[in-house]
């Protein structure tokens, strides 16, 4: 029975395509249908590479089916096996198909050289020079490849070298030769393992060249490599950042972006990177993820456009742009690009471009293809003026594309650009006026309302000296609705004051103004209209919960619809800027929580749909401000028979602080889960200030939140009461402090005895004092200085009169703080001698294998229950994160731990390399020389100084050696320590 169905949906979507032969989505389910029927997959990928270019899989499978079905003993089954290699390296970038392709060549080489006496019939096929040619040729396919490339160099090397090792001695020394080349070609070209090819540069130039040129060899590989290195070194991080990302189409948008901006574009590297991420928006598009065919597109466009700006040739451009009307054969600007590429070869033009049943139902497609084609016949009537068949096809085919606009779309092309052109073709090349002006009176009568269609029609009769008709059409059109009539009446008036008598001009005007009056009257009573339906809006919006008491838990007259400061001083260091922090509140203030989906309210910037157990939301922030009334509007309407719910995402989100030290991500949900669906936590990054504890719980519905507001003012410690708030970002600024440096004052040269009560009696006669914080020393006595933060800041600037005040017996000094002074020995750590870098990086591991959008502080919970973290920081576009730990011992619990550490459903793999943000490269550790080959001969300078040992002094012949006291100084070298030695030093 379901084989019955499957045949059944296989007719159906044969007789789909046969409507349809340029549509993917048909042809993808056409694959998977023929899949579930025994002996139908191969007729369905030939079908589909027939018509469209197919991605890796589709071809993979298709090669496979071939090379076990065709006979590779014989010349016609080899051909057709190449044949079919060769179109499927056109469509798209594969290093699969590539690697599969040298492989066979290989295997079919080694066949006959090694097995079975070849037939005469291949003639040239498989020789050793014919493999050469044909191995080079696939691999200059895919070397621009910068991660993949070595797997089809490698095998081209590998073959080479087996050559090499089994030629005759007479032959061996063009063919070292051959190689040679082969491997410095390669060092000069960014790739990833270049570190290995230079490995086994070496070994080649010790095995097959002479010793004493060894050096010399390598000395100018070295140079030679230093260019590819460095190039790679630029590109690496992006390279690893599209290895890692689970959206790999936007990295490779700035990737495009970063190349395209250098002054030199290396078409090199570009060409392959636009390759590559067309094969990726292929493969996506094959597989029906939404957006991915316009990524695919403007990927097209943009290769085309960059090869022809970057003088790539009209051979390598004409290429690329048949492989895209083979991949997107909807797009009607690649269809404009070739046929002007083919205009500048003056081939003829492909027909089938004016009868595309996709092209035909899209205005935007259409215009483009019709100008290309149309400025081609152009061209070429300038070219051969004596053809008197050229301006003929010209006009039928502007006059084909206006037939076409008209079907796809009845209102036209708003832009009246064939209009345009085809009366410019009548007036100018065919002398055909009344032609023209059939064809504006034609356009008039589908753009009604557009003033540039009638400007058009009127122009035209001006300059063909129809005044009387002109002033027909001013006549009748001036009190139309048009989109500016004020366009059409300026046309009129000057039309009048140069063709016209005193009482047409008199006329002209009593007419204009009577309109205008009607014409201002009706846009005032629209007006009116509009701002009443704003109001109606502004009603609709206003919030009933939004007078709601909070609950009493015996805080009176703490404020439970705003966040309140939060007592501590944002540190200045703290990453959140001014600017930041003013532009995260406009982006809540321009974003809506949306329960099961509206939409149409205003330009979106970002749409996020997220699926929870039991609900599907989404968060829609939109440009605008004024765009979020009317989506609030949305609110209680039904979609799909679903009643929506929508409202501010901030008047369902808590601000959260004061809770206990231990609390983590899953002792804050599981405390606020009881009064509704979360639909997430935000922990703040500690990675500036470890004493950060407060969150963000967002709720789906502003009623869960409401309730949740019972817990401000809760213990859940002694002494420690909860504080919760609705977090409503017009108050941020009350809860950041952003200004605290302006309102702060320095206070140098205290008495040890000096304690915050003396500091505070003395500054409040300034001001409003908020909190004095003062250094003590294990005593709890004053270390001297201290700081006084105030209310305002012309308190904190009167407060500086206190300066040389006597304290205590002791003249202090008052200036304003300043958070960029820093302490004398802030780059040395007492207790280890380090520098603060150095003791930094003995205290820190990298961390790979994150979740896409890992918070930094749920990765510190996660870990603080194993170790004691001091910073994490993470670096979202490589999920990877580096952890400062407390000490190296907590290094070691990390390091050494033998149970996997898992972390949102992810394995953290934890390695001590990367001490800081800088990725390294894998492979091998670069030589202690910074990448240059040394030769032996070469003695570096002895340099004296921390690391380094002196240079032994040399004594003359005869010179008694002075023996030198513990303690005293000597210009001489110790003799060497012994193992007996090394025991007494550990006791």
């Amino acid at each position: 029975m379901q084989e019955v169905q499957a045949l059944d949906a296989l007719t159906q979507v044969l007789g789909e395509l046969a409507e349809q032969p340029h549509n993917l989505a048909l042809y993808a389910q056409h694959i998977r249908i023929a899949r579930s029927i025994e002996g139908m997959e191969q007729s369905a990928l030939e079908t589909m590479v027939q018509f469209l270019a197919a991605p890796e899989e589709v071809w993979l499978a298709l090669l496979s089916a071939k090379e076990a079905s065709v006979d590779v003993d014989t010349p016609g089954g080899v051909k057709e096996l190449l044949e079919l290699y060769a179109r499927a390296e056109t469509d798209y970038l594969s290093i699969s198909i590539l690697q599969k392709h040298i492989q066979f060549i290989i295997d079919r080489h080694a066949h006959f050289t090694h097995g079975e006496a070849k037939p005469s019939e291949f003639e040239d096929m498989f020789t050793t020079s014919w493999t050469r040619d044909a191995i080079l040729d696939v691999v200059n396919k895919g070397i621009g490849h910068l991660r993949q490339s070595h797997i089809l160099w490698d095998m081209q090397r590998d073959w080479e070298l087996e050559v090499l090792e089994a030629a005759p001695p007479a032959d061996k020394p063009a063919l070292v030769d051959l190689v040679d080349t082969l491997y410095l070609t390669r060092l000069k070209q960014p790739h990833s393992n270049i570190e290995e090819t230079s490995q086994s540069y070496s070994s080649f130039t010790t095995k097959y060249k002479l010793p004493q040129d060894y050096e010399v060899l390598m000395i100018g590989a070295s140079k030679i490599r230093s260019q590819g290195s460095k190039s790679y070194d630029r590109r690496e991080s992006l390279e690893f950042a599209l290895e890692k990302s689970e959206t790999p189409l936007e990295v490779f948008a700035r990737y495009i972006a970063a190349e395209r901006r250098a002054r030199s574009p290396d078409s090199f590297v570009l060409n392959t990177i636009y390759e590559r991420a067309i094969a990726e928006a292929a493969k996506r598009t094959f597989h029906g993820e939404v957006d991915a065919e316009g990524v695919l597109v403007a990927l097209w466009i943009g290769y085309c456009d960059s090869l022809r700006t970057n003088n790539a040739g009209v051979e390598v451009e004409h290429s690329a742009l048949q492989r895209a009307i083979r991949s997107i054969p909807n797009s009607g600007e690649v269809a404009h690009g070739e046929a002007r590429n083919e205009l500048n070869t003056l081939q003829t033009p492909r027909e089938a471009i004016l009868h595309h049943k996709v092209l035909r139902s899209d205005v935007g497609q259409i215009v483009p293809v019709i100008l290309a084609r149309a400025g081609y016949e152009k061209r070429r009537m300038e070219v051969d003026s004596e053809d008197q068949d050229i301006l003929p096809t010209l006009i039928v085919v502007l006059e084909t594309g206006l037939e076409l606009v008209q079907q796809a779309s009845p209102p036209g092309d708003p832009k009246l650009r064939l209009e345009k052109y085809l009366a410019n073709i009548y007036l100018r090349l065919a002398q055909m006026p009344d032609q023209a002006i059939g064809l504006w009176k034609t356009a008039t009568r589908h753009h009604k309302n557009s003033y540039l269609v009638w400007l058009a029609y009127t122009d035209l009769l001006i300059k063909l000296e129809h005044y009387e008709q002109a002033r027909k059409i001013f006549t009748e059109i001036h009190t139309k609705n048009l989109d500016w009539p004020e366009a059409i009446w300026e046309a009129w008036a000057a039309f009048e004051h140069m063709h016209g008598s005193v009482e047409e001009v008199d006329t002209c005007f009593d007419k204009i103004e009577k309109a205008a009056y009607q014409v201002h009257a009706r846009r005032a009573k629209e007006a009116e209209k509009v701002s009443y339906q704003a109001m109606q809006m502004a009603q609709a919006v206003h919030d009933p919960l939004s007078g709601t008491q909070v609950p009493d838990v015996g805080f009176a007259g703490a404020p439970m619809d705003i966040d309140p400061p939060r007592g501590q001083k944002r540190g200045a260091e703290d990453e959140t800027s001014a600017p930041e922090a003013h532009k995260k509140a406009k982006t809540e203030n321009s974003t809506i929580f949306v329960a099961d989906l509206p939409g149409g309210c205003g330009k979106v910037r970002e749409v996020k749909i997220t699926e929870l157990p039991n609900a599907l939301v989404a968060t829609v922030e939109f440009f605008e401000r004024d765009s979020i009334p009317p989506a609030l509007t949305k609110d209680k309407k039904r979609v799909r028979d679903q009643e929506v719910a929508v409202h501010l995402a901030w008047k369902s989100t808590l601000y959260v602080t004061n809770f206990p030290e231990s609390a983590d991500d899953v002792f804050i949900r599981d405390l606020f889960g009881k009064y509704g669906t979360i639909f997430d936590v935000r922990w703040p990054s500690k990675k500036y200030k470890n004493s950060r504890r407060f969150c963000y719980i967002q709720f789906t519905s502003p009623d869960s939140a409401q309730r949740a507001l019972e817990l401000h003012g809760r213990q859940l410690e002694p002494d420690q009461p909860m504080n919760v708030f609705i977090s409503n970002p017009e108050h941020k600024k009350e809860r950041t402090d952003q200004d605290a440096n302006e309102r702060e004052i320095y206070v140098a040269g205290l008495s040890r005895f000096t304690t915050k009560d003396d500091l505070e009696t003395l500054f409040k006669t300034y001001g409003v004092v908020k909190e004095v914080r003062m250094a003590v020393d294990k005593d709890n006595k004053s270390k001297g200085f201290a700081f006084v933060e105030f209310e305002e800041e012309k308190e904190a600037l009167a407060a500086l009169e206190a300066n040389n005040h006597e304290l205590k017996k002791r003249r202090i000094g008052v200036t304003l703080a300043d958070s960029r002074v820093r302490a004398r020995n802030r780059n040395v750590v007492p207790d280890t001698g380090l520098s603060r870098l150095a003791d930094v990086r003995n205290r820190s591991v990298r961390i790979r294998n994150l979740p896409v959008a890992a918070q930094e502080g749920l990765l510190q919970q996660t870990l603080e229950k194993i170790a004691l973290v001091k910073r994490v920081e993470v670096f979202v576009e490589i999920c990877e994160a580096v952890v400062e730990l407390e000490s190296a011992a907590e290094v070691g619990k990390l390091l050494l731990r033998t149970e996997p550490i898992v972390f949102c459903s992810n394995t953290l793999q934890i390695s001590e390399d990367g001490r800081d943000g800088a990725l390294k490269r894998q492979g091998a550790p670069p030589p202690k020389t910074g990448g240059l080959f040394v030769p032996r001969a070469t003695v570096s300078k002895p340099r004296a100084g921390l690391g380094h040992t002196r240079k032994r002094l040399v004594q003359p012949p005869g010179a008694q050696t002075v023996s030198v006291a513990p303690g005293e100084s000597s210009g001489s070298k110790s003799s060497p320590k012994g193992q007996d030695d090394f025991r007494k030093m550990l006791g």
